[in-house]
């Protein structure tokens, strides 16, 4: 099966003053449909100007990008556009909700761009999936500030899903989040890739990264490290300890904190 993702020796050179940065340096890379990618490094690696070439926010100065057979890296910035809104899906670490919009009017804005002409009762059909998918068709009209963290972060891969990606991808999803918010997300990131979604994240914590299946490391913009992550254990033990804990909770009448 051919890859979803496929570059081929890509660069990106930026001109800032009299010496260029060079952020990538001929990375070459595979991705197939349904990996759990793990996008890793440290500040100035290359890692979030990789994410950016593979959403299509950046081009690359030279190499080739193709997404789903599409050659991203000869498009015009409206083709570009076209690709974001139909082929990819994004999560960011800070939500980027709309502030006076309900959850439900949150999760349909991408399908007001989308080419596909929905009526507004598929519209809110199909947000309404999404939502329930996540765990949070209940709060469907609940503002952003009704919901905690954990799930305004729902709300936003809900968004990502509305329209059908072949990738999402998800940028420090976990980054404004305490430590047993961050353990459901990843839960929910999990229970969406085996259900064969495939998924890109970049995070620079190795106990977000057990939660993935694959890891790749860059370093000063080349791939140090790719390899298949061969413990998972401990992101599961974690999702079992959280679920037998809230089971607990139920059992005695304790509140549950939402996430």
């Amino acid at each position: 099966m051919a890859p979803v993702v496929q570059i081929k020796d890509l660069h990106k050179i930026y001109d800032s003053g009299e010496i260029p940065v060079h952020a990538v340096r001929g990375v070459s890379l595979e991705i197939h449909r349904g990996e759990f990618l793990a996008l890793m490094g440290s500040s100035g690696s290359g890692k979030s100007t990789l994410m950016n070439m593979l959403g299509a926010l950046d081009r690359p100065t030279r190499g080739e990008y193709f997404l789903d057979g599409t050659d991203v890296s000869k498009l015009d910035k409206n083709d570009l556009a076209d690709i974001r809104n139909q082929k990819l899906g994004f999560v960011f670490q800070g939500f980027n909700l709309l502030s006076r919009t309900t959850a439900l009017e949150n999760v349909e804005l991408p399908l007001l761009y989308s080419k596909k002409r929905l009526s507004n009762k598929e519209m809110k059909e199909r947000a309404m999936h999404c939502l329930d998918i996540v765990g949070l068709s209940k709060r469907s009209d609940h503002m952003p500030n009704q919901l905690s963290g954990g799930q305004q972060q729902r709300v936003a891969i809900a968004r990502a899903l509305v329209n059908e990606p072949q990738v999402l991808l998800a940028d420090e999803p976990t980054g404004n989040l305490d430590s047993k918010t961050s353990i459901e997300v990843m839960g929910v990131f999990q229970k969406l890739n085996e259900q064969g979604i495939t998924i890109v994240m970049v995070t620079h914590e190795l106990d977000i990264a057990h939660y993935c299946k694959r890891d790749l490391i860059l370093r000063d913009g080349v791939v140090v490290r790719d390899e298949l992550v061969k413990d998972r254990s401990i992101a599961e033990r974690e999702l079992q300890r959280l679920a037998e804990a809230e089971a607990k909770a139920k059992l005695i009448g304790s509140p549950i904190p939402s996430a």
